[in-house]
Formats: structure tokens, sequence, C-alpha cells
């Protein structure tokens, strides 16, 4: 019997519709997928009494699928099943997010139960090598993708996001914890920081924001990446799974949103490393960069 671990988005009700019979549905609390109804939900707190439901239930296979955004914690609400799994819990968030990863996939494995990618049980959505686009890709494109492995490599030792922008060979930005998306969205306007509480000192306060202000002006205004930002268009997206990361878990996915917002940032394309990203609603995907003349390789 399959299981799928959730987090939110469409992914998990693509791998659930794809089994010849219905996997049972376990949603971290707070993270419900997108049109599936859930079997079971769970905490942190709870996932010994979760890997002993799953037992009790035949689970022989876990798929973890959906995104998720980094639970809180509650000492207080952990369970007697999930108490003697905390010492190796903790180490292993300590020694970063792949680390948990890894200590996670090893509980289910310890169990019997076998962890299967998404991309393993519906192979499709891992498209093949190309350009899948009208649209060709640019003269100057191995620029642009060499300066995005090169972050790409970077991001991914120091346990970051999986993609970045990059224009006229600059990083202009970078995915953080905040996914993909709000990346792409970033790059339509600059925040305005917001005036602080004057306190004691009302003058020294609005002494300060005036020189973050002024900070800020002078990184946007001056040098390589500062222009390369400041240009209205142009750009390419660049996404690829972390140098050395267990593929069964967390890899990099984008869907018809992503293409909405690389549109709307007015990028050139997008480019994905081949069997390392999955794309959802790939037909959807490409309509919409066809329309607006955005090109998808897969390399």
């Amino acid at each position: 019997m399959l299981a799928l671990i959730t987090g939110t988005g469409a992914l998990p009700a693509t791998v659930a519709g794809a089994q010849s019979s219905p996997p049972l549905v376990c949603a971290l609390e707070g993270h419900a997928p997108d049109g599936l109804d859930v079997d079971l939900r769970f905490r942190i707190e709870t996932i010994g009494t979760l890997l002993h439901t799953l037992r009790q239930r035949g689970v022989t296979d876990v798929c973890f699928c959906g995104a998720i955004q980094r639970p809180g914690f509650n000492p207080l609400r952990l369970d007697a099943r999930t108490m003697p799994l905390v010492p190796a819990i903790a180490k292993a968030v300590k020694a970063g997010e792949d680390a948990a990863l890894r200590a996670v996939i090893a509980l289910f494995e310890a169990r019997d139960m076998a962890v299967r990618g998404a991309h393993e049980l519906v192979p499709e959505l891992l498209p093949l090598p190309g350009v899948l686009t009208r649209t060709p890709v640019p003269d100057d494109i191995d620029m642009q993708v060499k300066a995005a492995q090169q972050v790409s490599v970077e991001q991914g030792r120091a346990d970051e996001g999986q993609s970045c922008v990059i224009r006229a060979g600059q990083v202009i930005a970078r995915e953080d914890a905040r996914g993909t998306d709000a990346m792409l969205r970033g790059l339509l306007d600059k925040p305005v920081k917001p005036m602080p509480p004057a306190g004691d000192d009302p003058f020294a306060a609005a002494m300060d924001f005036v020189g973050d202000m002024l900070d800020d002006a002078a990184d946007w205004l001056s040098g390589p990446v500062a222009e390369a930002r400041a240009q209205a268009s142009g750009g390419v997206f660049f996404k690829a799974p972390k140098p050395g990361q267990d593929r069964r878990i967390d890899l990099p996915t984008i869907g018809p949103s992503t293409a909405s917002a690389a549109i709307a940032a007015r990028l050139d394309g997008l480019v994905l490393e081949a069997e390392g990203v999955m794309v959802l609603d790939r037909d959807e995907v490409v309509r919409r960069l066809d329309e607006a003349g955005l090109f998808l390789w897969v390399r």
C-alpha cells in the first residue's frame, strides 16, 4: 500500500491520480494539498505515532510530495511514540535541511517502508531534454547557463534554494525559503522599508532610516548586478536539484504559476536541469510560455 506524505500544491493530487488504487493521504498540519482529501493529519511532534499507524495499515511505500514551510516545533506536544526519535531528529536538523530530510527518510526505511520519488510514480513529470516551446533559446544562453550553474552549486552547498535568475551574466535573484514563485514576483519591485518607531530618540531613528534608504540606493544604482537588475526585461530562470541531494524527496518542481510569474517578470525563458526538475501540467506551462514568447529548455 502506498502512502503520500504531503505538503501544499498540486503535486500530491497529480501523484495520487496516477495510481491504480487510491493512496493513503497523510498531510502535515497546516499544509493541506490542493484538490485532494486528507486521510490523516500529523505534526512533527507526533511523527512517531504516524509511523506506527502506517505500519498498522500495511503501508509498504511512501512518497513525499508537495511544498512545506519549515514547521514549528513545540516540545510540549511530543507524544510517547515520538519522544525516542527526538535526539536523532534534533541532530539532523542542526546539520541543515538536507540532513533533516535524510533523517526522516531513515525513519520510514527503518520500519520497512520504501521511500519513492514522485517522479518514480509518475515518470512523465520529468520532461525529456530539448526545447519544449516554439521560441528558441537565445544566442548567449551558454554564458547565462554557466553563470546560473555556478550559483546553483553555491546555493546547494549553503543548503539554500534550487533556482535563480541570471540577467546579463549577473545573478539578480536567488530562491530562498519563500519559494520559486515568490522569488520571481520579487523582481517586479523592490519592497519599501517602513519607517521604524521613533523610540526615545526620534531624530536618530529618522537618520537611521534615511541612511538605510541611501545604502539601498547605492546598492541598486551602482555595480553590474544593480545595472542588470535595473533593466526592464530579459534574463533566464534556472532551476536544478541541489548537488548531492536525495532525489526521492524535495525534487524541484515548476508549474503554470511559475510560467506566469516568469512572464510577469519579463524574462526571456526558463532552463531546467534534465531529469532533475518536475513539470506539473506541462501542456499548460508550454501554452502560457508560447503565448508570451518565452522559451523552455530542458538540458
